[in-house]
């Protein structure tokens, strides 16, 4: 599903080769579907790689390979043993940069995230990372792929969203970076901003 491009401007407008803060940035108010389900991206975080909190600042192992792959791809990892939790993949390859999708307002499939999460609360479907994965059926098996492939779609929605910034949350190191965003009063935020 790649949009027309001009230099190397990509999916939905979102140039996956720069900075992961600018990606993150770019993301909110953008609809990601999985197999036709999802919604608006309402909350991203960004991480990069000279910054401990990231997963790559240990550099590359096995476990964190697609955070250095080609961008524009997906990097999928466990959180606390529990959640799977979906990363978009920037900068060049070689360069451990990407884009927490932490919540997103649900419009498509809605009764299918209901029943994966086993809930009918619809601001809690899928706000923050967790509950988001399990909304989107998230799994190991999307590690690596493409977001202009199926299952994914990155698609436009919302023009000139109004966006709020602030620091990521949920973390012991890098805690002051102004590096998470957010649609400004949407509901379906994780936390609110300060």
């Amino acid at each position: 599903m790649k949009a027309k491009t001009s230099g190397r401007r990509g999916w939905a407008g979102i140039n996956f080769f720069d900075n992961s803060v600018v990606v993150a940035r770019q993301l909110i108010g953008k609809v990601l579907l999985l197999d036709g389900v999802g919604g608006v991206i309402v909350e991203t975080e960004a991480y990069d790689q000279g910054e401990p909190a990231a997963h790559s600042f240990i550099g590359e192992r096995a476990h964190n390979a697609a955070l250095f792959g080609p961008p524009g791809r997906a990097y999928v990892y466990r959180s606390y043993g529990i959640h799977w939790c979906l990363n978009l993949v920037c900068r060049e390859p070689g360069y451990g940069a990407g884009v927490l999708i932490r919540a997103i307002a649900p419009t498509l499939g809605v009764p299918i995230m209901e029943r994966r999460r086993g809930r009918d609360n619809l601001r809690l479907l899928c706000s923050g990372p967790g509950r988001l994965g399990q909304a989107l059926a998230v799994t190991p098996d999307l590690n690596g792929k493409s977001v202009a492939a199926t299952p994914f779609k990155l698609a436009n929605a919302e023009q000139n969203p109004k966006v709020v910034r602030g620091r990521r949350i949920g973390l012991t190191k890098a805690v002051d970076l102004p590096w998470r965003f957010g649609l400004k009063d949407s509901e379906f935020l994780s936390a609110p901003f300060r």
